[in-house]
């Protein structure tokens, strides 16, 4: 008898937050198994190994990163105006997907190190054709960036210039006029 896909999800759910909240030293089997709340027979079943954990966070932030990627092109406001406007977005499944696999990458993990690189030429890649540029891209991607960085820094209490309603729309329209 199979075991519900929910609760490999569950599994993965809780090593993810155990990565953000605990780091990679933190995010033991033991302590994936208990906040998933299923025996470590049972995460074993699911995952064989913390490599398979690792490999489906991985993969999860990547799926994560071509949805986000599609969403984009189809929005009514353009991919550059989509792209800015989603960086000040934090918690999200795909922002925790790779504050995750940034833990991983900051313990030497090559795999999560790589991944978080193909991340970035995926963005690149959607903006290219829409970027008059490389320099314009650069400028998209570097604004992008540090809003990103200043809506990370806010959730710890540290204040950053994070642009909303019109001052968010007004910078998107320099932005795009930069890049086109």
């Amino acid at each position: 008898m199979s075991r519900p896909p929910r609760a490999r999800g569950s599994v993965l759910d809780a090593f993810e937050a155990a990565l953000i909240d605990d780091g990679a030293r933190g995010a033991t089997m033991d302590a994936v198994a208990a906040a998933a709340g299923v025996s470590k027979g049972g995460l074993l079943y699911h995952y064989a190994s913390k490599e398979a954990l690792e490999t489906a966070l991985i993969d999860r932030m990547l799926h994560l990163v071509d949805a986000d990627v599609e969403e984009m092109l189809d929005s009514p406001d353009g991919i550059i105006a989509a792209f800015v406007r989603t960086s000040v977005q934090s918690d999200t499944p795909l922002d925790r997907a790779i504050v995750a696999t940034s833990r991983l990458a900051q313990t030497g993990h090559k795999a999560a190190s790589a991944a978080l690189r193909d991340a970035r030429r995926i963005w690149e890649e959607a903006l290219r054709p829409h970027t008059r540029d490389e320099s314009a891209l650069q400028l998209v991607l570097l604004v992008s960036d540090g809003l990103y960085y200043n809506s990370a820094l806010a959730t710890t209490g540290v204040p950053g210039p994070i642009p909303e309603g019109d001052e968010l729309d007004a910078l998107i329209a320099l932005v795009e006029r930069a890049a086109r």
